[in-house]
């Protein structure tokens, strides 16, 4: 039996701390500790494979003999090819049992470094070239994939790389291709053929955050940062041996490897792979509560885009074997976390994290309070503070609590910084901690609120993309003067990305033509804005900067308007206005005027179901 902790507040978690946490995670390196987790019963199923939502009866089921057989081939293979300590194996693969081989077969040989495979080819590149890498795994030709076609189309561009391992496809050895399952099968699955003694600091993993084209953004995760990762969310989350989980997140977000991966194979815990696409497959979704009564699911972790999805469900099995599901990625509106849970009975732990502290820095405790609308508290061995700090990302002082400050985070699961240096300027406080760039306060309880991102990250669906990825394209648009990204409140993303755009001078564009232009030249299909609005002026600050919090403002007033229109014969008019809150980053003052024989309560209560799904915060008042 694993050991079990009831976390309720801060006391629990100083409880813990009473004993080291070298005491506790003692294994060096993700190899030595999966190696751990599959001793426990080898012939316990580590993953249930589901090839579609609509096949969810029928798996494929690996033991963790199996399972560990398949990563001790491929870490094998690996190293063979001329991988070691500090070669870097990228792979481009949806939700596979080959994935989860790669990804732990690399780090055990060298390192891992996993592509989101909806990056267009000059992106995935641009990647490649910046991690080194030296082998490149991708899924062969399939239908409904593009993944092999942008492979081959940037093999020949990256210079460091010298095999493509192809999965589900066949070998080509005049172009240095390998059929991944013809050619791993040449190796033993009971050991491994080389002796690494790995160090805990050395470099497990390359995750990408984010960055331009050009200047992709690595995160350096060691091995150890991985490692006590896998033992927070153990304690954190409460799973056992005996604990089935749920991954509909890609496996090429930390989410997905670490969440429903690592931490659950650490303790010898039962993953359903929900298919290739996970969450994005409406089969999946379509059958999603009965895969939960069939496989007596414990957990799941999932964005708010798939709860939303959720509420539109019938109930039509039995969920009782469901302890709780954890909310992360992007804020969760506190209407939709009750309709959620009012709908299908879940409970729901909203947590925060980020690639560059391994996944997961704080989260509602299971067994305490659940602050609805709060991260939750801070996890075992991290310490989380805000920090007042200047326009110039220069620390000033510790906030006070309940002040609102930069989120900075410390502990031995907080990475070693971005392969390129340009990165890693001013993300350190002097004490060490890294400054997440977003806003937030801590109060009296030790519960964290975000109110809002200094960095200017749009977060679609729990998928993080850099504005700059928007505007460098546009800006080489003949005619435009300015651009500036933002996110616009949605519905079932959280928030899309859109585009003010200012003409230069006697230019002749229409928003149809900028909008052509961005879908041919934006080199991420996630990017592409979702809106274009040509205005006569961006806002700037007294020194000449874009001052994008007015743009945000409007965006959101125009997404608030949009949706309230529906109140129809309801409200004689609707006035809203979007401006920063001390309290919560940003708010909406909605003003509505009802039409002769409506009640404000009426309209209240039309207005929370049609804002029920949208994260910023508002207010209603009657307008005289």
């Amino acid at each position: 039996m694993t050991e079990e902790f009831t976390i309720r507040g801060l006391k629990d978690l100083e409880e813990i701390e009473k004993i080291p946490y070298t005491e506790r995670a003692r294994e060096k390196s993700t190899t030595e500790l999966l190696e751990k987790g599959a001793a426990i019963d080898p012939e316990a199923p580590a993953i249930s494979f589901l090839t579609s939502g609509d096949a969810y009866d029928k798996p494929m089921v690996l033991s963790y003999s199996r399972f560990m057989g398949g990563i001790r081939q491929t870490a094998n293979m690996l190293h063979d090819l001329g991988i070691g300590p500090g070669e870097v194996v990228t792979y481009i693969l949806p939700n596979l049992p080959q994935t989860h081989y790669v990804l732990w077969g690399a780090e055990a040989a060298g390192i891992a470094n996993p592509i989101n495979p909806l990056l267009e080819p000059a992106t995935i590149k641009e990647i490649c070239a910046s991690a080194g890498t030296k082998i490149l795994v991708a899924l062969g030709e399939m239908p409904g994939t593009d993944i092999w076609q942008k492979t081959e189309a940037i093999i020949k561009d990256i210079p460091s790389l010298e095999y493509v391992i192809r999965v589900n496809g066949p070998s080509d050895p005049s172009q240095n291709i390998l059929g991944f399952d013809e050619t791993v099968a040449k190796y033993p699955s009971d050991h491994y053929t080389f002796d690494r003694d790995i160090d805990p600091d050395e470099t497990a993993s390359l995750y990408h955050t984010g960055g331009t084209t050009g200047t992709p953004k690595l995160a350096r995760r060691s091995h150890y940062n991985e490692v006590i990762m896998a033992y927070d969310l153990q304690m954190m989350g409460g799973f056992t041996t005996e604990s089935t989980l749920l991954c509909g997140l890609p496996l090429f977000h930390c989410n997905g490897t670490m969440v429903t991966g690592l931490g659950p194979f650490a303790v010898g815990a039962h993953i359903v792979l929900l298919s290739p696409m996970g969450y994005r497959d409406p089969s999946v979704m379509k059958n999603f509560f009965k895969i939960v009564e069939k496989y007596r699911a414990e957990i799941f972790s999932a964005v708010p885009t798939v709860f939303a999805t959720l509420l539109d469900l019938p109930v039509d099995a039995d969920l009782s074997s469901l302890k709780y599901a954890i909310c992360g990625a992007a804020p969760l509106s506190v209407e939709l976390f009750k309709r959620v849970e009012t709908h299908t009975g879940i409970k729901i732990l909203e947590g925060y994290g980020l690639t560059e502290g391994a996944v997961a820095s704080a989260i509602n405790p299971k067994d305490g309070e659940r602050k609805v609308g709060s991260i939750g508290i801070r996890m075992p061995y991290q310490s989380m503070k805000t920090a007042i700090v200047d326009d110039s990302g220069q620390y000033v002082r510790d906030a006070e609590t309940n002040e609102i400050g930069a989120v900075a985070i410390k502990g031995p699961n907080v990475f070693k910084g971005y392969v390129e240096a340009s990165h890693n300027e001013n993300i350190w406080l002097p004490d060490g901690s890294f400054n997440t760039g977003d806003l937030g306060k801590i109060d009296e309880d030790g519960y964290v609120w975000l109110t809002g991102r200094k960095k200017e990250l749009i977060i679609r669906g729990g998928h993080n993309i850099d504005p700059a990825i928007i505007e460098e394209p546009l800006y080489k648009m003949a005619g435009v003067k300015t651009v500036a990204a933002v996110g616009k409140p949605d519905p079932y993303s959280g928030e899309v990305p859109v585009a003010y755009v200012q003409k230069a001078e006697d230019a002749d564009i229409s928003e149809k033509q900028i909008m052509d232009w961005a879908k041919q030249n934006v080199g991420e299909k996630a990017a592409v804005p979702k809106e274009i609005m040509l205005v006569n002026e961006i806002p700037l600050t007294p020194v000449g900067k874009i001052f994008k919090p007015a743009l945000r403002h409007d965006a959101t007033r125009r997404a608030y308007e949009s949706e309230l229109e529906a109140l129809g014969d309801l409200a004689e008019s609707v006035e809203v206005t979007v401006e920063e809150d001390k309290q919560h980053g940003t708010r909406a003052d909605i003003r509505v005027k009802p039409a002769p024989g409506t009640d404000m309560e009426t309209i209240r209560e039309k207005i929370n179901e049609l804002l029920a799904r949208y994260t910023v915060y508002y207010t209603v008042e009657k307008k005289a």
